[in-house]
């Protein structure tokens, strides 16, 4: 099926598998660049050496496009983009609106640039700074998310601007491919989908949790660093609902202390990021300690299997996924029903 992002990317299927923190590693992306969808490595939670590292090992096991997920705003930001380049990687997705000055330099490096938006607003400057794409995110899906739902924010864009857009939050299988291409997007990316394949690292416990959860266990809250957070539901985040300001900050100290050990950062550290982040935003110092320690509460699940401990940032869509495909099987099964769904559409008149 070739659209818009296909042809743009070099990619054979209008798929793109999103940058999740401690998710979206070298097996993962190579999984989905072998599938024929596009793959993107999560650099955030990546030192730089481990990213060198990262892109050097995919690039050793496909020879197929792959991207890289970047944090506009990281100090390294520059020493990343090198590697991208220098590594010959097809696609930069940003989570936060690259500046103008960095998508320039990497288009002139032949580099695709494709931030993630949640607003008409936010799409519309990306374009008019030259991305090449967007992806477009809802309210449906994980992690840090709007509250405009997809079939609202998608149509608005499209719209918008003049660039492919790819449509994210909510996507599973082939019917909801056709429905985006219908809203006239260029393709789908599909995070909490690919985290559960059999190609993940996330433990299996966790990915059990996942399965196990109903539509009503996805929730939204603010709970955790003072923006919206559509994550499981769990014991942890219900017991930091309930919490008062005193208590959260008890709480939050002390888990503080705990992802401290695992990171390897300083105290002085951790509050320089609190601080970076508590800036323009009514944020309590619990929601501000946590906030400089999200990643590390995503560790916990992701990496360790600490679901007692940790956040499971999920789409939605987590309610009705029921299976562990490889990447392979799950890619091609989106095709196949996106094909039987064009095929049996009833003709126009």
């Amino acid at each position: 099926m070739e659209t818009a992002l296909t042809k743009l990317t070099g990619i054979r299927h209008p798929i793109v598998q999103t940058g999740m923190g401690w998710v979206a590693g070298p097996r993962l992306v190579t999984a989905t660049a072998e599938a024929g969808a596009l793959g993107i490595l999560a650099s955030a939670t990546m030192t730089v050496d481990e990213l060198r590292a990262a892109v050097r090992e995919v690039k050793s096991r496909t020879d197929r496009p792959f991207g890289v997920n970047l944090r506009a705003d990281a100090g390294d930001a520059r020493e990343r983009v090198r590697i991208i380049v220098d590594g010959g990687v097809r696609v930069a997705s940003f989570a936060l609106a690259p500046s103008r000055e960095l998508i320039a330099e990497l288009k002139d490096a032949g580099v695709v640039v494709v931030p993630s938006i949640g607003a008409r607003r936010h799409a519309e400057k990306v374009a008019a700074w030259g991305a090449d794409a967007v992806i477009v995110q809802g309210g449906e899906g994980g992690g840090h998310t709007g509250d405009v739902a997809t079939t609202v924010l998608l149509p608005q864009v499209v719209d918008a601007v003049g660039i492919p857009v790819i449509a994210a939050g909510g996507f599973h299988d082939g019917r909801g491919l056709v429905a985006a291409l219908s809203y006239g997007a260029a393709g789908i990316a599909m995070g909490t989908r690919f985290l559960l394949t059999s190609d993940s690292t996330v433990p299996d416990a966790v990915k059990a949790k996942y399965l196990a959860a109903t539509v009503k266990d996805v929730t939204v809250t603010t709970a955790v660093d003072g923006l919206p957070h559509r994550m499981l539901r769990t014991e942890m985040v219900a017991a930091l609902e309930r919490s008062g300001r005193v208590r959260a900050l008890a709480q939050a100290v002390r888990r503080a202390a705990g992802f401290r050990g695992i990171s390897g950062l300083s105290w002085s550290r951790m509050v320089r990021d609190g601080l970076a982040m508590k800036h323009g935003k009514d944020l309590s110092w619990s929601q501000v300690l946590l906030a400089a320690n999200t990643p590390m509460l995503l560790r916990a699940s992701m990496v360790e299997g600490r679901t007692d401990l940790g956040v499971m940032a999920s789409g939605q869509v987590a309610g009705i996924i029921e299976d562990l495909p490889s990447c392979e099987e799950l890619v091609l099964r989106v095709m196949s029903e996106a094909e039987h769904v064009l095929r049996t559409l009833p003709s126009p008149g």
